[in-house]
């Protein structure tokens, strides 16, 4: 019994040892080995919570439900330091006070921050984007080709990353070419000369788009007669491709075929004119 008191005696001496003893903050080994064991048993809890929760979803899907559990490990990490310190009797009071011009500093830092981060969990919860969606962001289209917690990723058109910050979503309008389906309507538009024959651009144009790959047959292009502009009569040929991210080659193997036939048939394309009257005093 003599050497189980001794041993005894000897362990609370050594986790009742000071690693930090001031007049308001007293740290003691015991309380640094508590806060590992926690530290360890809440990481161990998120990975069987995470297990369960991502078991039956899809690979995208369980990339997604990573980045939320990676925010919730940290978030937890602080509050059960903060936690067991101030039931080690740490005046915490203390710390915070101390601290205060730095915690206001960074939070304007992170204002932003935390602004991504809540709309990144948003955004994989209500599952309003998805990997492979057509975006358009500040007139630039791109394909978003990764989704994290705090920045989006599409290429471009051109082959050029853009870095998205997730509040964009939330507080911009954002146009989703593929959210429902990946058919998108386009068109193309052209003036022609007063005095053309309307019922041929407009069997023109039919043509053009029905013999175009990539335009699709059905719903059917159709012809509308915009109106009578300054220097032309201004048509637009609409059609449905499914092919939002390759629509300028499209487009612009269209407008080729039209000049062609145009040119076949002596139908003009006007450029502006105006009239100059001089007046002689």
């Amino acid at each position: 019994m003599d050497s189980l008191d001794g041993i005894s005696s000897v362990l609370r001496n050594f986790l009742s040892y000071p690693m930090i003893d001031t007049e308001n903050i007293d740290i003691t080994i015991g309380t640094l080995i508590t806060i590992i064991i926690v530290l360890i048993l809440v990481s161990v809890l998120l990975k069987l919570i995470n297990k369960f929760v991502t078991k039956k979803l899809p690979l995208e899907d369980k990339n997604k439900f990573v980045s939320i559990f990676n925010f919730l490990r940290y978030l937890l990490y602080i509050l059960v330091v903060i936690t067991v310190l101030h039931s080690s009797g740490v005046n915490l009071t203390v710390l915070l006070t101390a601290s205060a011009a730095l915690f206001v500093g960074l939070g304007f830092a992170l204002q932003y921050l935390f602004q991504d981060i809540i709309s990144g969990i948003m955004m994989i919860l209500d599952q309003s984007l998805h990997v492979g969606d057509i975006i358009e962001v500040d007139g630039k289209v791109g394909r978003v080709f990764e989704i994290r917690l705090r920045t989006t990723r599409a290429l471009t058109r051109d082959d050029k990353v853009v870095v998205i910050p997730n509040h964009i979503f939330l507080t911009d309008s954002i146009y989703n070419y593929t959210q429902n389906h990946k058919t998108t309507r386009e068109y193309v538009r052209v003036g022609v000369a007063y005095g053309s024959d309307v019922k041929l651009v407009s069997k023109i144009l039919e043509e053009v788009v029905k013999h175009q790959p990539g335009v699709l047959k059905n719903p059917k292009p159709f012809v509308i007669f915009e109106d009578f502009g300054d220097s032309a009569l201004m048509f637009t040929i609409n059609f449905y491709i499914n092919d939002s991210f390759g629509d300028p080659k499209i487009k612009s193997a269209i407008r080729f075929s039209i000049d062609e036939k145009f040119r076949a048939n002596n139908i003009s394309i006007p450029f502006p004119q105006r009239d100059v009257h001089i007046y002689q005093h």
